[in-house]
């Protein structure tokens, strides 16, 4: 259980922060990177679900919220064994198999695609696409972590499937409130 006591600790004033590990880096370091846009992809999910109306996919991103946490104290887990255990948090295969199931779940609910569509429509579609595009935001952040340091093959994993299933219920959002907005090839020339 996690116990917050004070907010503040004056341990990170000298630009460094703590890993899992107790280790300290510099706060600009590029693992810190991901787990910040970790954490931005995370708070985009939580202004979507404020606006969005549907049972299913608000208990599905709660869900997904809580597994970014995860994934954030993965990526501060310095190490490469990517093992988890009582004390170490990691992605597992069953947390990309549950976003799977959900993806292929809301995709058997739409239309295919025949066109690239543009972010918005709803109120909450447009939510769920800002989320997608900080998700990919943080995918890219931890992809180049990997040039620099072993991070979790699940992890990157499962970031990779988070955007495609906020993609697929931006989509089912506004399917059911008349469907996409297409794009127009030069619509606008």
């Amino acid at each position: 259980m996690v116990r917050l006591n004070r907010i503040y600790t004056r341990t990170g004033d000298d630009g460094t922060t703590g890993l899992a590990d107790g280790s300290r880096i510099s706060k600009s370091d590029i693992r810190m990177e991901a787990v910040g846009a970790v954490d931005e992809a995370n708070c985009s999910i939580g202004s979507a679900l404020v606006v969005l109306k549907d049972a299913m996919l608000t208990d599905a991103l709660r869900a997904i919220q809580n597994d970014l946490f995860d994934l954030g104290a993965d990526l501060a887990t310095p190490g490469s064994d990517f093992a988890p255990d009582e004390m170490t948090l990691r992605i597992v295969q069953s947390q990309i198999d549950r976003l799977e199931a959900q993806i292929d779940a809301i995709n058997a609910e739409i239309e295919p695609l025949k066109s690239f569509i543009l972010p918005g429509g709803t109120p909450a579609a447009a939510a769920l696409h800002v989320a997608r595009a900080a998700a990919r935001r943080a995918e890219r952040v931890a992809v180049g972590a990997t040039r620099e340091t072993p991070l979790n093959p699940l992890a990157l994993i499962y970031i990779n499937r988070l955007s495609d299933y906020l993609f697929v219920a931006a989509r089912y959002v506004n399917k059911r409130a008349g469907g996409d907005v297409l794009w127009i090839p030069g619509g606008s020339r």
